[in-house]
């Protein structure tokens, strides 16, 4: 039954919902949809929301052989390689302007990223050795033009000098280096492994695992730290519920994929601490929370935090069938999700954010640079392929 409804969430709401925000005008995918359902044709067009669609309908594809998926995942990699990739110094843009015209010229790690991790899946789905080579292009920018001894620097001018890394910074604070882009990074090269097994890429993956293992990761605390200055030196009190139960399942596939026992036993101990801390300290009993802040919690239930909880603690109950409590935790999220964060709206999709009683009372838009259809999808394309049911 479980399945049966993520799937008819996946193929009646969610892909139509996509398919239907193509430009055939300018190319790529429209880039705002307000709360109220208004779209925006003049809005920018976030990179990272179209590397992420280019992604969504590869996978969908993938998973279940929809052609039409397929030709959107082609037109959304044209627009990439033809738009958001900078022909002069490399890498791919912050935005673009509505028209497909560099608005935001800025270059950063994360986007850079999912360029990799929507490319490598491109790849996967067409055997398009083009896009192999363009994801390897931008592998090999980030290797020689964000990295220092020590960690990624994130946030570049278009020439790759170094600026404030204000994208992915908060809380009043500016961080040289953060948790969120590492563990994307991971995730871009664990996918450009996957599917190619290049040595070089997998070497990354254990590097950047022991970053996590034994820098990032509090032991006391069970967390990993988010903000960071240049010499990796934590910044603030914060602990990302969401980025810490996307973080095990994501680590736990990198070592799936790299199939290094070593490695899996090293990052098991840290992936389930991680859960277990969650399922403790983030999750009510029914959702789970947004944050906590030099000991305050933010009450928020946040799109993609509660795909990845439910993702998170599925995949912890896969590799433990004995933890029925996360099994529990898991089905009591996709209860919450089908009937709160859904949105039942004719032409809608999922809400961005909702308070602790499940409205949406900030009215946060349905599609923007951040909102897409990345968390929610691969829940369900996981969820799909994992068969764990109920």
């Amino acid at each position: 039954m479980f399945i049966n409804e993520v799937k008819e969430n996946l193929i009646k709401q969610i892909i139509p919902f996509w398919k239907g925000l193509k430009d055939e005008t300018y190319g790529g995918f429209y880039g705002f949809y307000d709360f109220d359902l208004n779209l925006h044709k003049d809005a920018i067009k976030g990179v990272i929301l179209n590397s992420r669609i280019l992604w969504f309908f590869s996978n969908a594809y993938m998973t279940i052989d929809d052609k039409e998926c397929l030709e959107h995942a082609h037109y959304a990699y044209h627009f990439l390689k033809d738009h958001c990739l900078d022909k002069e110094y490399g890498g791919v843009y912050w935005s673009l302007t509505f028209e497909g015209k560099p608005e935001d010229t800025i270059k950063h790690t994360y986007n850079q990223a999912f360029a990799i991790y929507a490319l490598s899946s491109y790849y996967n789905a067409t055997g398009d050795k083009e896009a192999l080579e363009i994801a390897y292009g931008i592998y090999n920018l980030i290797e020689t033009k964000c990295k220092d001894a020590i960690g990624y620097l994130e946030a570049f001018d278009r020439t790759f000098e170094p600026v404030d890394n204000e994208k992915l910074s908060e809380n009043g604070l500016m961080a040289s280096k953060t948790m969120n882009t590492l563990l994307h990074v991971f995730e871009a090269y664990t996918e450009l492994y996957r599917v190619d097994h290049k040595k070089e890429v997998g070497d990354r993956l254990k590097w950047i695992m022991d970053q996590f293992a034994d820098v990032l990761y509090n032991k006391e605390r069970r967390i990993l730290e988010v903000f960071f200055d240049e010499n990796m030196k934590t910044l603030s009190d914060l602990n990302s519920y969401g980025h810490d139960i996307e973080a095990s399942w994501l680590i736990d596939r990198g070592c799936e994929v790299l199939e290094d026992e070593e490695y899996t036993r090293k990052m098991f101990e840290v992936t389930e601490n991680l859960r277990q801390h969650i399922l403790e300290a983030g999750y009510d009993g029914i959702s789970l929370n947004n944050e906590c802040f030099k000991g305050e919690v933010d009450t928020t239930k946040v799109w993609w935090v509660e795909a990845e909880a439910l993702l998170g603690f599925l995949n912890g109950y896969q590799l433990n069938k004995e933890r029925e409590d996360y099994l529990e935790a898991a089905k009591s999220l996709w209860n919450f999700i089908k009937e709160y964060v859904i949105d039942k709206r004719a032409g809608s999709e999922w809400f961005y954010d909702l308070n602790k009683e499940g409205q949406p009372v900030n009215r946060r838009e349905i599609v923007g640079p951040w909102k897409c259809p990345y968390h929610n999808g691969r829940m369900c394309f996981e969820v799909i392929k994992r068969g764990i049911d109920w």
